[in-house]
């Protein structure tokens, strides 16, 4: 099955509990006002993988020690088949694939899914596509509603264990507020495969404090690196 992916990164610190492959699928029809992804809101605006592929970077995450796998967006529940695949096959390979005590707590890696729909939007289809998971952020993005929780930006949003692994996981951060950085910076080369190098992309994953961008527009132009796009802004 096909599926429309924003990017995935390897090692995620920043969106779940300990070092995990995110993957963010393409395409959000929400489109929350101020989003910092914009640029995964457009349904054609990423790159068409196979579910296996995105498999196979989850097989090579669980055999590097990944804690788990996030999965964000845009909005992951509109591609709901192509999201019931890949969790379902995700946890067959972490039953497989997950050695004693590689996650640090002795527990096996973890599926985490964010969605802007609330509890009470998911119908029978977004129900089914989330059978997998062990937890689940819901709930859309209210820039007017900030928060301190830990992997949520804004108050409203309700981090979710839906398993018997995901409450033992995310039990201790339900409520917990954020202590450590909230925004992961990773400099890309701007190099493709037999082209030459492009300038580079700078990408910020996780869930930013209420001013935090701004800071961080400070902080990457004074090591020489100017913003010509930003996706939180239209």
């Amino acid at each position: 099955m096909r599926v429309e992916v924003g990017g995935t990164h390897f090692p995620l610190e920043t969106l779940g509990p300990g070092r995990r492959l995110g993957i963010w699928f393409q395409g959000c029809p929400l489109a929350c006002p101020g989003c910092m992804s914009r640029h995964t809101w457009d349904p054609r605006g990423g790159e068409p993988m196979d579910v296996e592929r995105l498999l196979e970077l989850w097989r090579d995450a669980l055999g590097r020690g990944a804690a788990g796998l996030t999965v964000s967006g845009g909005e992951p529940l509109a591609q709901p088949a192509a999201l019931a695949e890949l969790l379902r096959g995700a946890a067959r390979l972490r039953s497989g694939l997950t050695r004693p005590g590689a996650t640090g707590d002795g527990l096996p890696a973890d599926l985490l899914v964010y969605t802007g729909y609330e509890e009470s939007e998911l119908d029978a289809a977004r129900r089914s596509a989330l059978a997998s998971a062990d937890a689940v952020v819901t709930g859309r993005f209210r820039v007017a509603e900030p928060t301190g929780l830990v992997w949520r930006g804004s108050a409203n949003q309700r981090l979710t264990p839906r398993t018997g692994l995901g409450r033992i996981r995310y039990a201790p951060h339900l409520d917990r507020e954020a202590d450590g950085p909230a925004v992961q910076v990773v400099v890309e080369s701007g190099r493709t495969s037999g082209e030459p190098a492009g300038p580079p992309a700078v990408r910020l994953y996780g869930v930013p404090r209420r001013g935090e961008l701004p800071r961080w527009e400070r902080w990457l132009k004074e090591r020489g690196l100017r913003l010509r796009e930003r996706s939180w802004r239209p």
